[in-house]
């Protein structure tokens, strides 16, 4: 295991935490503490593990640390980090289920689409308009957990640029 597969087991482990402190609100354990300070310590937690998605994939290229298991274990990562922050948020009635539906379909449908690609010997390397939107879906989750003003227009931009970075991959198959 090099470093940038413990930042990615690292955001594993923290997805279940981040689900489980946004849900489970109701906990003996969080009794006769502020929800809003749940939500300022779910966000911390989203943004260690977001950060740590940045890391491991800098020092992957730049330590020439790339491995088949870093391949495997990082969008594993993502999808985990982003299902556990959609799907937590849509409990707390914090994100529209409508856009939570989209978002996971694309994330599923483009997953499938790039193991195919890979079998045809395809790049299957994130676009530019993929790396943007995760950006922009980081950015919504993080407005949304801190129930800010705006984070739903947030979200649903993200949405417009979640399906048009699927539009953007599917292209790049088909040609």
């Amino acid at each position: 295991m090099n470093l940038p597969n413990i930042l990615a087991t690292i955001r594993i482990a923290l997805a279940p935490l981040m689900f489980w402190l946004l849900v489970d609100r109701a906990s003996p354990l969080f009794q006769g503490i502020d929800p809003s300070w749940l939500d300022y310590f779910t966000a911390l937690i989203f943004v260690l593990a977001s950060v740590t998605d940045f890391f491991d994939g800098f020092i992957a290229r730049s330590w020439d640390q790339i491995t088949k298991l870093g391949g495997i274990l990082d969008p594993l990562a993502d999808k985990l980090l982003l299902l556990g922050a959609f799907l937590g948020l849509m409990v707390i009635g914090r994100a529209n289920p409508w856009a939570i539906f989209i978002i996971l379909s694309r994330e599923f449908f483009i997953t499938g689409l790039r193991v195919v690609m890979a079998g045809e010997g395809k790049s299957v390397h994130a676009s530019f308009a993929g790396k943007v939107k995760t950006v922009l879906q980081m950015i919504a989750i993080g407005f949304l957990m801190m129930n800010w003003p705006y984070a739903d227009l947030l979200l649903w931009i993200a949405v417009a640029v979640t399906l048009y970075s699927a539009f953007d991959y599917i292209k790049g198959y088909l040609e």
